[in-house]
């Protein structure tokens, strides 16, 4: 579903990826993870379009995207969230959620305000389908209350509501569980495999939360200072010794190990 082959990102004197390679395949929930200053938002702004790095080159559902504006991604199939959230604190939580419906709703924005033609008929759809996604995230209470009104746990859910109302084949999530209890990330690991399973998406997500991306994700990419520092599934990622020591630093990952770092 997505490839990125060499990407490499600067700014100034800052290499912020550095020959960066991962590949998605279609149907699986693949984690991206590492320190903070990693690169790993940085790598989602290059596959969104956000960023265009220096070099490399980002191929999504067998289609060549690299030059492709933001906006296009999204029309193509790609919806992500945000790690400072991209919802809009003024609007309600069935605004938000209906207004990230803008690229399905077929007609153009003059005509929508003049209600020409079925504009109406259509925004009534779109309505229902944004109610839909509000139960489904079990929004419905808050579904009229302002965002800027609800606690940061629930202003993330109705991120992820927004990013599924744009009808996407993948989604890419920036940090999910941040700002969810326990009990909250356990729930979340049931809702990405069902998104996964019941409604056939890929998901490509950055998570800090490691027994949420140990319990939900077929594969794993570590980055590191840019670089891609290991990958493979969660299981033999959680035991490698490089991947314990970008964690926790040198000097634990060598009291953990031994006085020369093996185990």
């Amino acid at each position: 579903m997505l490839r990125a082959d060499g990407l490499s990102l600067r700014f100034g004197g800052l290499q912020v990826l550095d020959d960066l390679s991962l590949t998605v395949g279609e149907g699986r929930i693949v984690g991206l993870i590492g320190p903070n200053g990693a690169g790993k938002t940085s790598c989602f702004n290059c596959l969104t379009g956000i960023y265009q790095p220096q070099a490399g080159r980002v191929s999504f559902d067998g289609r060549d995207v690299s030059r492709l504006p933001t906006h296009r991604r999204a029309a193509a199939g790609m919806a992500r969230t945000w790690q400072n959230l991209g919802v809009i604190d003024s609007l309600t939580v069935t605004e938000n959620v209906m207004l990230a419906q803008h690229q399905r709703t077929g007609y153009s924005a003059v005509a929508g305000l003049l209600g020409l033609g079925g504009t109406w008929l259509r925004e009534r759809e779109l309505r229902r389908d944004a109610a839909e996604i509000i139960d489904y995230f079990g929004l419905g209470e808050v579904a009229g209350v302002r965002a800027s009104e609800l606690p940061y746990g629930v202003r993330k859910t109705c991120d992820m509501a927004m990013a599924l109302a744009s009808d996407p084949k993948m989604l890419l999530l920036d940090e999910p569980a941040s700002g969810l209890s326990p009990e909250e990330a356990h729930d979340l690991a049931g809702t990405l495999r069902e998104l996964r399973d019941r409604l056939r998406l890929t998901i490509l997500m950055i998570e800090h939360h490691v027994p949420l991306v140990a319990e939900v994700c077929d594969y794993v990419y570590v980055l590191n200072f840019g670089r891609l520092l290991t990958e493979g599934r969660p299981a033999e990622i959680q035991r490698h010794p490089e991947v314990i020591a970008a964690y926790l630093g040198g000097a634990a990952a060598t009291a953990e190990g031994g006085e020369d770092g093996t185990a």
